[in-house]
């Protein structure tokens, strides 16, 4: 990776802020993961627990790339849970607000490097697709059938 055509100190910010966000969504899934209940319980909870195992490996990912670029990895957590409830509506609408918030992190950092480092370039794109595929999903999930 080259820094020479990017604002190293502003990539490293940014991928920093991502690196938080996705620590908060290891910790929000985790969390929403407990607080599932009733008869379709076991394949939500499935779904949160690969959302969190996810988020970790989004933010080793963000990190390695900290390091890469010679910048100290944040030990802050992004914003967690807006409210302690075990409506699984709520849990996914929450869930939209994270997969939002990440996707505009990536935006911001594709911002940064878009034509300048191509490495990064396809980290961001290919992150914000994760995102954009997540949201998607969850959508969808709170879909009523036949509506």
């Amino acid at each position: 990776m080259s820094a020479d055509n990017i604002n190293t100190k502003a990539v490293i910010s940014s991928l920093n802020k991502i690196l938080e966000l996705e620590l908060a969504g290891v910790v929000r899934y985790t969390h929403y993961s407990f607080m599932v209940y009733g008869f379709g319980r076991i394949p939500i909870v499935s779904w949160l627990r690969s959302q969190a195992s996810e988020s970790i490996l989004h933010a080793h990912e963000a990190g390695e790339l900290v390091t890469q670029l010679g910048g100290e990895p944040s030990l802050g957590i992004g914003a967690l849970l807006d409210k302690n409830t075990d409506n699984i509506a709520e849990i996914l609408e929450e869930s939209i607000e994270h997969e939002k918030a990440a996707c505009a992190a990536y935006h911001a950092l594709l911002e940064l490097v878009a034509g300048k480092d191509v490495m990064l370039e396809e980290y961001a794109t290919r992150l914000i697709a994760d995102e954009t595929k997540h949201e998607g999903e969850v959508r969808k999930m709170l879909r009523r059938p036949g509506g």
